[in-house]
């Protein structure tokens, strides 16, 4: 009963709030509300569009244009921030944070757009802070010519603005690739874009490559837009792979690295530009990290050193430092050097495409023949209404008198056009231009002037025309203009290409602090790395009940050391991964250390093993079978740490045995029967998993097994070199003397 009422309940209340009015569900609200207001953000906000701007930018710099800051003084900021209001209805500061970022003074772009005077902080140094726009001054850049080349003559649509009061630029007519030239980030919401900068010139031969032939391929773009070139310098790490993938998909990252030089007077180190990902903060704070752990032990201070002259980080080094070897580390450890992510998310026809770089190029030359195309029309519109009055005003020429008369004999005012337009067989708007001439200039060298206009208007409009009518001149116009632009505002690269096979890479070594010690290693897989100066008085090793020592000896902290197991796998690692002990510890534990298998044991330790093709490991195996293989069969790319199928599982492995010269070594059975032979009676096999299957080096008894092989048999067992010795193999077993074990 009471499960029914809770489910009667529960359908009452799912009933009442269904028929609610204030209820919606949660897919509905998704769509009438996330959705309008996440491609809004996308369209509207954070994403640029083909003319490299987003609509902050776009708004700021039209309201420029139109304030007549194209020429003439700087204005103050706050005036500007004021008018672009009128067309962004944001805060002042978000309007002049944008403007900031366009300045020269701020040095983000390779080509700003705005000419400063004032502080306008640093891209490179987020604590840097511009000053109020009350007391900053700006106006445009000559470059902003190229941006707004034929706005005035219906190159691009003008939409109303947030409140219908005036018009603004839907986009801007830019006469170059600017969303390749000028670097952009954007979070929207869902999607976000991250274009870099390449070099203005770089780009424009880009653009004419593929105006010229639309099937340039990514090889041949690769050739000519070498790599991003970003406003603060440094330098690029050049993959070409990586590189090509950027320019065909749009994704990718690219390695910045920071320029630095060595001052030998001051032994000090000044890094001159930084990647355009990253800041003088971030670095110094990565350094100061790394210094207080111990980890920079080369420098003795380091100091923001900017000043009038531009970008400087000082390091100071530690007297014998080698600083090629510490900027590796820096460049390892610290954002001196980064990575840019490229993201190149585009607005195209107001949508979000994410585009490789000749597919952003193939789409802004779209867009730019279609702003030619309005802007050349516009001029032939003009130009066809100037002939046509002209042809008009050749017509009086033949009587002049008698337009002088028709004006002075008509009556009323009115009537002075349609009399014109009788008497010379004029249409309305000639006669109206007719009519307007001043009366001083009704002379026939007033009107013969005018008229030899006709002919340059003529060739003109001839000219106009051809462009319109044919794709080919259209083209070669856009690559006139490139051709132009790239001469006159074109710069030198500021970010160098160094080649990925020429960038020296950190290795881990130099972290590492080289000292001498002594090794203590257990039967039962114990390792104890301990200091000359901690063995002073302490002799005594403390082990394990029942444990043993097998190997005790001299090492570096540097020293590499493999480990084969009983599971036929090989463990590297190096002295460096094992903590230091104490005689009075256990020591560490390898097994756990290295991450062992359930129950593996270490069979073999070998310290600093060569993997050379003539160094030889020789494996004894239970069933009396040996092999030997080349230990380059063990050698590996890379910081590899465990390797399988070392050797064959055929048969449990009885011992493993480094060789270093053909001395004899000892196998003994269960039966306590030796024998003693050399190495090189066992055959070489160049596989890892190979186990001798055509040669015994022993021959066993059903259920016989090997249950040692010893190299140092001399002193336990004198008699060895007389009674167990064999010239060949397989051998069998001599009994040993009794209390021999």
């Amino acid at each position: 009963m009471a499960k029914t009422k809770k489910k009667q309940e529960r359908k009452n209340y799912i009933d009442y709030v269904e028929s609610d009015p204030i209820f919606q569900p949660i897919t509905e609200t998704i769509e009438t509300n996330y959705m309008p207001y996440a491609v809004s953000v996308m369209v509207s906000r954070a994403i640029p569009e083909i003319d490299g701007f987003k609509p902050s930018h776009r708004k700021l710099l039209y309201t420029m244009y139109k304030m007549g800051l194209m020429h003439g003084h700087r204005t103050k900021s706050a005036n500007i921030v004021g008018e672009t209001m009128k067309l962004n209805p944001h805060g002042d500061m978000s309007i002049y944070e944008t403007m900031v970022r366009l300045t020269r003074g701020n040095e983000s772009l390779l080509h700003p757009f705005v000419d400063s005077k004032g502080s306008f902080g640093k891209q490179y140094s987020r604590d840097m802070a511009f000053a109020a726009s009350r007391y900053t001054e700006a106006k445009l850049d000559p470059f902003c010519q190229e941006i707004f080349n034929g706005i005035d003559k219906n190159a691009v649509d003008m939409v109303d603005n947030y409140d219908s009061t005036t018009k603004e630029p839907r986009l801007l007519p830019t006469s170059f690739p600017n969303i390749l030239v000028s670097p952009n980030l954007g979070i929207a919401v869902g999607l976000a874009s991250s274009i870099c900068s390449f070099n203005l010139a770089e780009v424009c031969d880009a653009a004419i490559a593929v105006l010229r032939s639309p099937r340039c391929d990514t090889e041949k773009l690769l050739d000519i837009l070498k790599a991003p070139d970003f406003p603060g310098g440094g330098s690029v790490i050049y993959d070409r792979e990586a590189m090509r993938k950027v320019y065909e998909t749009g994704k990718g990252p690219i390695k910045l690295r920071a320029k630095y030089e060595y001052n030998e007077d001051d032994n000090s180190i000044e890094i001159l530009e930084i990647p355009y990902s990253t800041s003088i903060e971030a670095i110094m704070k990565e350094i100061t990290d790394m210094f207080k752990e111990g980890k920079l032990k080369e420098i003795t201070d380091f100091r923001d050193a900017i000043d009038l002259k531009g970008f400087r980080l000082t390091i100071d080094l530690r007297k014998g430092t080698d600083p090629e070897q510490l900027m590796q580390k820096l460049f390892k450890f610290t954002p001196l050097e980064d990575n840019f992510p490229c993201n190149f998310n585009v607005i195209i026809n107001g949508a979000p495409h994410q585009l490789g770089v000749k597919d952003i190029l193939v789409e802004w030359i779209k867009f730019r023949t279609q702003c030619l195309t309005r802007e050349l029309t516009f001029d032939l519109d003009k130009k066809n209404k100037k002939l046509h009055l002209l042809l008009g005003l050749g017509k009086i020429l033949l009587d002049i008198d008698k337009a002088v008369k028709i004006v002075r004999e008509t009556e009323k005012d009115d009537e002075v056009v349609p009399n014109l337009m009788v008497g010379f067989s004029v249409d309305q708007e000639q006669a109206e231009y007719i009519a307007d001439i001043k009366l001083r200039h009704l002379n026939r060298e007033y009107i013969m002037n005018r008229l030899a206009d006709i002919d340059n208007l003529r060739q003109e409009i001839n000219e106009i025309k051809a462009i319109l009518d044919d794709e080919i001149k259209m083209k070669a116009y856009m690559i006139k203009q490139l051709t132009d632009i790239k001469k006159k505002y074109g710069k030198p690269r500021k970010t160098d290409i160094i080649s990925a096979e020429e960038v020296k890479s950190f290795s881990n070594e130099i972290m590492i602090e080289d000292y001498q010690a002594r090794l203590f290693f257990t039967k039962d897989g114990f390792l104890k790395k301990i200091t000359q100066q901690s063995l002073r008085g302490n002799a005594e090793q403390k082990l394990k009940e029942g444990d043993k020592l097998i190997f005790e000896g001299d090492i570096s902290n540097k020293d590499e050391v493999v480990f084969f197991t009983d599971k036929c796998q090989l463990y590297f690692a190096k002295m460096s991964d094992f903590e230091l002990s104490k005689a009075s510890d256990l020591g560490v534990y390898v097994p756990k250390q290295l991450d062992f298998e359930p129950d593996e044991k270490v069979a073999k330790m070998i310290i600093n093993p060569s993997f050379d093709e003539k160094q030889l490991v020789i494996f004894v195996f239970e069933n009396g079978k040996a092999v030997r293989v080349p230990m380059c069969q063990y050698a590996t790319q890379g910081n590899r740490k465990k390797l399988k199928k070392a050797f064959s599982d055929a048969s449990p492995i009885a011992g493993i045995i480094y060789e270093q010269s053909d001395d004899y070594f000892m196998m003994i059975n269960s039966e306590k029967k030796a024998i003693l032979i050399r190495p090189s009676l066992i055959p070489v096999k160049t596989t890892r998993t190979s186990i001798g299957t055509t040669v015994f080096a022993m021959n066993l008894k059903k259920k016989q097994k090997i249950t040692k092989v010893l190299t140092d048999f001399e002193d336990k067992y004198p008699e060895a070199m007389a009674t167990y010795r064999k010239i060949k193999i397989p051998a069998t077993g001599v009994l040993m003397q009794k209390g021999k074990k």
